[in-house]
């Protein structure tokens, strides 16, 4: 084994000194003594009672980050109240962003989906229609062919499936489409 990742792997016990201790406890108290205030604060500002939540917790997080020694002098309420306002106002600005974001992508999506519009709906299904009527009235052979092609076969797997040789499928392809697009037509004009 390398030798220096065998001192990585080695925890060493932490001792807390005496001032940490203090800290920590004085940290505690702070936490409890402000929580509260920053907390409605940041609902007032948010609103979502999560948000704040997490913004509270990233605050005091951030405090205790930075908490400096009891001797010295510091406007505790004051710093939280900043630091909860930035990351209260940072997260609105985020979330105006995303939500501008996802309005115009919701926007663009609709303007380029008019499939979704009932009268290009309904004009589809009646495509569909008139297109299973005219396989019915092909040859069988032929609708088969058309019915394989357009699901996405080969030539090759049509031919293997119809029991033909392979370079026979074009020819018929394309003759299966003529006779397609000809009754299509006619049928469409019966039926307006």
């Amino acid at each position: 084994m390398d030798e220096s990742l065998q001192h990585e792997s080695v925890s060493y016990p932490v001792k807390l000194r005496k001032s940490d201790r203090i800290s920590n406890e004085s940290f505690e108290s702070l936490f409890h003594a402000y929580w509260a205030p920053i907390h409605r604060l940041l609902l007032r500002m948010v609103i979502d009672p999560a948000e704040a939540e997490d913004l509270a917790l990233e605050t005091f997080f951030r405090l205790h980050k930075h908490h400096p020694a009891p001797e010295a002098e510091f406007n505790t309420r004051g710093w939280l109240q900043r630091v909860a306002s930035n990351l209260a106002l940072h997260s609105i600005r985020s979330f105006k962003r995303r939500e501008r974001h996802e309005i115009n992508a919701g926007r663009h999506a609709l303007d380029e989906a008019p499939e979704n519009l009932p009268s290009e709906i309904l004009a589809e299904k009646e495509d569909q229609r008139l297109a299973r009527i005219v396989l019915s009235q092909m040859n069988p052979r032929n609708a088969e062919l058309l019915v394989m092609r357009y699901s996405g076969l080969a030539y090759k797997d049509i031919a293997t499936a119809l029991n033909l040789s392979p370079t026979s499928i074009g020819p018929l392809l394309l003759r299966a489409e003529r006779e397609f697009e000809k009754r299509y037509r006619a049928l469409a004009e019966d039926n307006p």
